[in-house]
Order: structure tokens, then C-alpha cells, then sequence
């Protein structure tokens, strides 16, 4: 069995060694658009994170039996022409679910307890020219008793609920879907969610409910001094407004998700005045050591019971 794996730089360090034992296996750290006829032309077997698999690519691939996306999401392989040609697409689900989670307060803690610029304070040498023995210039607030709005409630919105809970916090959410109902917390519309919630978390896919969902107007409805965290997909918030709404009101954002990733090189995010309220990760919050080694044991699985039947 030819197995051929597209993208192999976005698990890191963890080991690939289990897919040697299932057949023939070509490893490509990264894969081009134009690349990727040719990588997947005598593959029973494909392994992709991100690479976009077209019906073209399918239609050049006789031998191509199945496809493993090595994520949850499947928006970039064509799922109508896999079907159309008996080809099996398979994903991990649920991999990452406490690494996105951990990553969420993550991003909290650094913007609300301004870890950004305390750490410069220390390391520029204004700590040791302090006549007094603290600093509370920036102040911070506790999470105890602030209400938390969760866009999408699914298993990751849930256990961030969870864990909020545990801080004291008073957790609400708003279904994108319209058919999520949970009677642990309440559900309330979106704009309510937005003018009164202290931190508001995104957990939500990408789909034409989500695309754009909060765009400019909508974000200036934010209390003052709220935190506005995507976790979810880029494109549920619309990036021009954030670097519209960070210089004109005091709201934080935390995005560890963009539309267009890698980050272009001109983006307007990158030009904001107010920094300092703004915290920027490159779609880290699934790469926990333990999340890619369970993603990793997902692909083969599925390769494993594939072959099995």
C-alpha cells in the first residue's frame, strides 16, 4: 500500500514511525498547489492536513482509495468528488479539544492580566528604578462573578464553559447553529451576548451561519474593557473591523485563528496603534504534544480499520 504524506511540517516533532509499518510511505514536509498532482498520482493512501485535494487531484490518482485529513475539519478536500469516485475521506475528531481549551485561557490570562507589558517593565530595567516595590499601573480584573459568553457550544465551548465555571464566572451562550440547546447555561441572542458580556469566546465553525458573523458595527456594541477571543475558525470575525475597533474603543482581542493563514504580510492587524490589547498566536491552540500525538494515532487507526474490512 502507497501511502504519501502532504504535510508532514505541521506535527512537528511527533513520531511518524507507525505508518511504516502499514506500507510503502512517502513523507513531503510541505506541499505546493502545484505539487500535489504529482505526490498523489500512485497513492492508494492520503495524508493531509491543510493541502486542498481537488477533483482534479482525484481524477489523476487511479489508485487512490482514501483520504485522511489529519484534523477535524474537511473544507478542503472535495467531498462531492470523493464520494463520486468511492473514494473514503476520514477524519480525527476530538484530538484537540483540551489543548484548544487550555490555549483559551491562555490568550485570557495574557491580555486581561497584561503579561505583555509587565514582562517588558521587568526586562527594560523600569522594575529595578521603581521607587515602590509593585506596580498597578495596568490593573487587571478577576474572572470571578464576570459573565463569559461562548459562541458555540460544542465540546470545546463546553468544557471552556466548564472551566470558567470553575473560576467563578457566569456562563452564557449563543448557538450559531440554532439547533444547540444546553440547559446548563443559558442560552441568550447574539447582541445580548455582545453588549454584556465581560469575555466572549468563539468556538464556532466556518459555515455561511458564522462567515463574518461579527463585523464592525456589532463589535463596537462590546462593553468597555471586554475580552473578544476566537478560537474558533478565521473568518467568524471580520479582521479589518478588529483593527478598525482596537484603536477606537477599549476592547481586547485574542486570535489564535485568521482567514488567510499564513498571516499576510501586509495585514492590517499588524498596523494597530493600541498593541497592547491585542494577542496574536499562529493556530497553535490544537498543537499541544498531546494533541498531535493523538491526531497522528487517529490517521493510523482509521488507515488501520480501512485496510482491515
Amino acid at each position: 500500500m502507497k501511502i504519501v504524506i502532504l504535510d508532514a511540517l505541521t506535527f512537528g516533532d511527533t513520531s511518524l514511525n507507525g505508518f511504516f509499518k502499514l506500507g510503502d510511505v512517502d513523507v513531503f514536509q510541505t506541499t505546493l498547489p502545484q505539487h500535489t498532482e504529482e505526490r498523489m498520482a500512485h497513492a492508494d493512501v492520503i495524508v493531509t492536513n491543510k493541502v486542498v485535494i481537488t477533483e482534479a487531484h482525484m481524477t489523476n490518482a487511479p489508485a487512490l482509495k482514501l483520504i485522511c485529513v489529519a484534523a477535524t475539519g474537511m473544507n478542503n478536500i472535495d467531498m462531492e468528488a470523493a464520494k463520486k469516485r468511492g473514494i473514503e475521506v476520514k477524519n480525527v475528531s476530538g484530538y484537540s479539544t483540551d489543548s484548544v481549551i487550555q490555549h483559551t485561557f491562555s490568550m485570557l490570562f495574557y491580555l486581561i492580566g497584561h503579561s505583555r507589558y509587565y514582562d517588558e517593565y521587568v526586562k527594560d530595567g523600569s522594575y529595578a528604578k521603581s521607587p515602590i516595590f509593585t506596580d498597578v499601573s495596568h490593573p487587571f480584573f478577576e474572572i470571578k462573578g464576570k459573565k463569559w459568553g461562548i459562541i458555540g457550544l460544542g465540546e470545546i465551548g463546553k468544557g471552556v464553559a466548564r472551566v470558567a465555571k470553575m473560576f467563578g464566572a457566569d456562563v452564557c451562550y449563543f448557538s450559531t447553529s440554532g439547533k444547540n440547546s444546553n440547559k446548563d447555561y443559558p442560552h441568550v441572542e447574539l447582541d445580548e451576548l455582545l453588549k454584556t458580556c465581560h469575555i466572549i469566546s468563539i468556538h464556532a465553525p466556518l459555515n455561511e451561519k458564522t462567515t463574518n458573523l461579527l463585523g464592525y458595527e456589532r463589535l463596537l456594541t462590546c462593553r468597555n474593557g471586554a475580552v473578544v477571543l476566537n478560537l474558533g475558525r478565521g473568518g467568524i470575525i471580520n479582521e479589518a473591523a478588529v483593527a478598525r475597533v482596537i484603536d477606537k474603543k477599549n476592547i481586547s482581542f485574542g486570535l489564535d485563528v485568521l482567514s488567510r493563514e499564513p498571516m499576510e504580510q501586509n495585514h492590517p492587524l499588524l498596523h494597530v496603534k493600541n498593541q497592547d490589547n491585542l494577542y496574536i498566536t499562529p493556530h497553535i491552540a490544537w498543537t499541544s504534544v498531546e494533541a498531535r500525538e493523538k491526531l497522528i494515532a487517529g490517521v493510523i487507526e482509521n488507515i488501520t480499520y480501512f485496510t482491515s474490512r
